[in-house]
């Protein structure tokens, strides 16, 4: 995390967990995922890099940023935020 994005978090314009922000370029690749995903705000951290990390695809990682959108909640972030604690432990996914 940068200076930037600490800021952003304590201002509210970003979450947490959620889906990391997406590049502008990228919003034609995301096809039918993009609704979905543009529904919750930017994030810090989520699924595709508490499951996989560098590993994860593109489609699968709108994949799992759709699914984050339809399941999010509570219980469900604090899952993720211990999914990447061990993931990055473990160095799983990394470059």
């Amino acid at each position: 995390m940068n200076f930037g994005q600490f800021i952003n978090l304590l201002k509210g314009d970003m979450s947490l967990i959620g889906p990391r922000p997406y590049l502008p370029r990228e919003k034609e690749d995301m096809g039918e995922y993009y609704e979905d995903i543009i529904a919750c705000k930017p994030a810090l951290g989520g699924v595709w890099q508490a499951r996989g990390r560098s590993n994860v695809g593109f489609e699968n990682r709108c994949r799992l940023d759709r699914f984050y959108n339809k399941h999010k909640g509570l219980w469900f972030d604090f899952k993720i935020l211990i999914w990447t604690a061990v993931s990055v432990f473990q160095s799983k996914g990394a470059r």
